[in-house]
């Protein structure tokens, strides 16, 4: 068991990400821990893994420091927090013809909530001098923007990297590490019901270097790695898991 006894938060666990990451973690022998605004899409992966669950709005700095309060009083600390909510991005509207909230609402959401569950985390984390902070980042694939509308999407993404940067910085003397994971677009985790879904798969396919993308299976599994004793020497980075579409 590679995260026996470890306790793990993880925002946006309701999602498939979060569930895919929730659902490895549990089998790997950690307590886990699911946040998000929605119960019954908390219970539904919680449920038949043993998960505990808690709506929290990971934008609501009250809430998101109060519920980390809880889990570490109930299981005496923290060990791994990830944040994989979604990021309220607008895309599909040249930068030009956008308002500036759209452009802003991935940037602002993005910032805000990793801010703020990385804080309460690590302020747990600090006295006990060990943990990880765990979210999606990574620069991506540049060539998309000029394939796609994206919005701030990206600069969402470049904010969240120079924020991994900064804290991997400050929490490494405390022994905490900071990793983004890094995927190319994850096809099983858009709904099955999308109109599209097969032509982004196979775009998102054709620029990987192996043929194929990753799986929620294997996003679970990196980041079961990464959150394990196996990457002790591992922050700062973004884990590259995008198959080959992104070159370091």
């Amino acid at each position: 068991m590679m995260l026996d006894g470890r306790t793990a938060i993880i925002y946006g666990g309701g999602g498939s990400i979060g569930g895919a990451i929730a659902r490895a973690y549990a089998a790997q022998g950690a307590r886990v821990f699911l946040a998000g605004r929605t119960r019954a899409t908390l219970a539904a992966v919680a449920d038949p893994i043993g998960a505990e669950i808690a709506e929290v709005d990971a934008l609501d700095e009250r809430a998101v420091d109060a519920h980390a309060d809880e889990v570490a009083a109930a299981t005496g600390g923290i060990d791994i927090s990830v944040n994989v909510i979604a990021d309220s991005d607008v895309q599909g509207t040249a930068m030009v013809d956008m308002p500036v909230e759209d452009y802003l609402s991935p940037v602002v959401t993005s910032v805000r909530s990793k801010f703020l569950t990385a804080r309460a985390a690590a302020r747990h984390m600090k006295p006990r001098r060990s943990g990880v902070i765990l979210t999606f980042g990574g620069s991506g694939d540049r060539a998309a923007a000029g394939r796609y509308q994206l919005g701030g999407l990206v600069t969402g993404f470049e904010a969240i990297e120079a924020m991994r940067r900064q804290l991997a910085t400050e929490l490494g003397p405390y022994g905490i590490r900071v990793l983004t994971l890094q995927t190319g677009g994850v096809p099983e985790a858009i709904p099955a019901a999308f109109e599209g879904r097969a032509a982004i798969e196979a775009e998102l396919t054709g620029q990987t270097l192996l043929g194929r993308t990753a799986t929620l299976a294997d996003v679970g599994q990196v980041a079961v790695f990464a959150a394990s004793d196996w990457a002790r020497t591992i922050t700062g980075a973004a884990l590259n898991m995008t198959c080959g579409a992104v070159l370091d």
